[in-house]
Formats: structure tokens, C-alpha cells, sequence
């Protein structure tokens, strides 16, 4: 037997980000494994600019995703203001840069999934520095606010992080419940909600080779941290299988 923990994410929008070049800011269809780590770690409170915890984190998990329900895409035409790059001065608040002599107008392409919904699961490799224990309680009192890829994108659900002891990733899978059932809950007779669009399969992420599942397609993704502090990041191989859908 294996201890796995896994939770839910959810929100009216998200951003999982992929390679970005110019003015486009694409999003991949299920979360990214910066994009989960990251959340992670922003429960334990690590910040961005505490390079080693980051990437002690990064060496301590496996990922795998069960994407519930891809969502649809939005495309946001995006505008900021920014000040100009200048030496020795640091603009700590959002107000800060309005407030500067000079405004510079981004314009932006930006997607986002709409109503997506996935389940988490994370495994600690061997000498991990942090326990499954340990990320649980994180995620049940954050200690920096959490969101969906964007800071514009708050999750919508609880996290309702659980380890649960099964022979492999399927098994695990399996014993955590669809958040369909939860978002029915919370959104019955309110607006007319139908519920989440669903696949007719339910498709599987995970990013290491030693697991129960069999892999049906293998992707290269340029999304395992090297450096925060300069936004780098090395390509690694991401495993995906399908399995009938549940109903409800």
C-alpha cells in the first residue's frame, strides 16, 4: 500500500499556463505541475522569492491530475499599466506604479478554462523534506491566499485534502469522489446551474513512470521549476491514459 493526498480544485475560472511568446498567454486545459506545486506551497507559506524551499518541494512530490471537467475556453483582451523599468527604484504596491511619472500600455491575449474542474493527487518521493501530513494541514489553513493560476481566479470549492492508503493511483483515484456532486450541492436551484460538462472519458495526468497506470500518449512539458527567481523551467515527459466517465 501507498499513501496518497489528494483534493479537488475548482473555480468559475482558472489559468494553467503554457509556453507564452509575445503578446499571447495560452492555457493548457488541466493544471500545470508549477501551477499545482505552487498553490501547494503557498499553502505551507513559502514565497517566491525563497528559491531552495521551492525547489526542495519541487525534488519531494510527485504529481498526478484527474481532469473531471475541462471546462471551455475564455479569451480575455487584456490591457495594463506599468511603469517603466528603471534602476534602483522598486514599486512595492500596485499603487506605487500608478502613481509614477510615466505609464507604459500592455496588450495582451489571455486565456482562461472556464467551470474546469480536476482532482489532485500528490506522492512524496523517497527523502522528501515534507510530508503528506504536513501539506494536508496546509491546505486546510493556507497560509497565503490560494488561487487558480491568476490571482484573478479564486478556487470556488474546498480543497477537502484527504490521504487516502490504496495499491496504486487508479485505486486512489477511485476512492475520492467526484466534485460534480459537491458543486450540484452548493448550486442547487440557484440560477438554473446544470452542473459541470463532462467528457465522455475521464482523462489522467501523472508525471512519473513508476505507477499502476498504463500510458496511452506521453507529452514533453516545460514546466518543472529550475529557477523561480528568473522564471526558468526544464521540460519533462507527462504520461496521460483515459477511463470511462462516471455517471451520476
Amino acid at each position: 500500500m501507498q499513501s496518497y493526498l489528494l483534493f479537488r480544485l475548482y473555480g468559475p475560472m482558472a489559468a494553467w499556463g503554457d509556453t507564452a511568446v509575445g503578446e499571447f498567454r495560452p492555457s493548457h486545459d488541466h493544471p500545470t505541475r508549477t501551477a499545482t506545486l505552487g498553490l501547494v506551497a503557498a499553502a505551507l507559506g513559502i514565497r517566491r522569492d525563497q528559491e531552495e524551499k521551492l525547489l526542495s518541494l519541487d525534488r519531494s512530490i510527485n504529481v498526478a491530475i484527474r481532469l473531471d471537467a475541462p471546462g471551455e475556453v475564455l479569451r480575455d483582451y487584456h490591457t495594463t499599466q506599468v511603469p517603466p523599468t528603471q534602476r534602483k527604484v522598486t514599486h512595492y504596491t500596485r499603487q506605487d506604479e500608478l502613481n509614477a511619472d510615466k505609464l507604459h500600455t500592455i496588450l495582451s491575449s489571455r486565456d482562461y478554462r472556464c467551470d474546469c474542474a480536476a482532482t489532485i493527487a500528490l506522492g512524496c518521493k523517497q527523502n522528501s523534506v515534507f510530508s503528506l501530513n504536513e501539506i494536508s494541514e496546509a491546505l486546510a489553513r493556507p497560509r497565503l491566499q490560494l488561487y487558480l493560476g491568476r490571482k484573478s481566479c479564486p478556487l470556488s470549492l474546498p480543497l477537502a485534502a484527504k490521504i487516502i492508503e490504496a495499491n496504486g493511483l487508479a485505486e486512489a483515484f477511485d476512492q475520492y469522489p467526484d466534485p460534480q456532486s459537491a458543486l450540484d450541492t452548493l448550486t442547487h436551484g440557484l440560477w438554473g446551474f446544470g452542473g459541470l460538462i463532462k467528457e465522455k472519458v475521464t482523462r489522467l495526468y501523472w508525471d512519473s513512470d513508476e505507477t499502476d497506470l498504463s500510458p496511452e500518449m506521453t507529452y514533453p512539458r516545460r514546466d518543472r521549476l529550475r529557477s523561480r527567481r528568473r522564471w526558468q523551467f526544464d521540460e519533462r515527459i507527462e504520461y496521460m491514459a483515459t477511463q470511462s466517465a462516471t455517471e451520476d
